[in-house]
């Protein structure tokens, strides 16, 4: 079995693997000054659910975007799994090329995404990841990782706006009865809410626009994609397990060869096939 750690500024998602399905997938917080063994606490409780033991698990990987928790984890696998674990990066075979200016900055998670949409959901296609950030991520025709988009996400936007506005207080992040709001509350939900949406609706257009793919496949991930595809027609897809797939796929292509770009090869053309 492959356990999987997307490791996120907001959560931590892990998943189980089994070979054919994810078996099991959890999100806890994330908490930068936790220690190795807080978190190994975490992960046995998982695998208690998942009634797995610790020797079942053969294989590890891991996506984090806060470096702060990479040698944690890193120590974690080692230690408590007694495994070498994959860390995804730029650096590593991923079965795709990384068509940006800086390969070696692009966020481990979005990796995952580009890859997971080349293997899972063909090409060109379009990542929407609600989570800390909102995420655009973009695949080409020729199933290149093209860039992105990275916007502020909705519960960071309307935390932002109770923080610095003395009468505003917290709102639930629904859509309210009617666009004008003839309350408070209802306002807030109108501008937060519909304004994510157009946010998202306009970005895809442009973003569609320069593809010159106005057919490309839109896939949404995190936790509010649902929500948000019931208001935003161009969704075509919900992949909650978006980026554990992506790791899992990273994980197969490199099984064997962790953490070590090819010999001979530089961080730019490691990633490209």
């Amino acid at each position: 079995m492959l356990l999987a750690f997307d490791i996120g500024n907001t959560n931590i998602h892990l998943g189980l693997w089994d070979g054919g399905s994810w078996r099991l997938s959890w999100r806890a917080r994330t908490v930068t000054g936790k220690t190795a063994d807080e978190y190994a606490v975490l992960v046995r409780n998982f695998l208690a659910v998942a009634q797995v033991d610790i020797g079942d698990i053969h294989a590890a990987c891991m996506s984090c975007v806060v470096p702060a928790l990479t040698p944690t984890f890193h120590e974690l696998a080692r230690r408590d799994l007694q495994l070498e674990p994959l860390i995804v990066s730029s650096q590593i075979e991923l079965g795709i090329a990384i068509a940006i200016d800086t390969p070696e900055q692009a966020g481990a998670d979005r990796l995952c995404n580009a890859v997971a949409l080349s293997q899972l959901h063909g090409a060109p296609a379009i990542s929407v990841d609600f989570g800390t950030s909102t995420n655009f991520d973009v695949l080409s025709a020729d199933r290149s990782y093209i860039g992105g988009v990275i916007a502020p996400g909705i519960r960071l936007a309307h935390d932002a706006l109770v923080s610095r506005a003395a009468q505003l207080h917290k709102v639930d992040l629904l859509p309210p009865p009617m666009p004008v709001g003839t309350n408070t509350v209802h306002a807030m939900q109108s501008g937060i809410f519909w304004g994510y949406v157009g946010m998202i609706e306009a970005l895809l257009g442009r973003i569609l626009a320069q593809l010159s793919a106005p057919s490309a496949r839109v896939v949404a991930t995190g936790g509010l994609a649902t929500l948000f595809r019931q208001h935003i027609p161009r969704i075509d897809t919900i992949a909650p397990e978006l980026t554990l797939d992506g790791l899992r796929l990273i994980y197969a292509m490199n099984a064997g060869n962790k953490n070590a770009p090819r010999p001979g090869q530089d961080s730019v053309s490691v990633a490209r096939t």
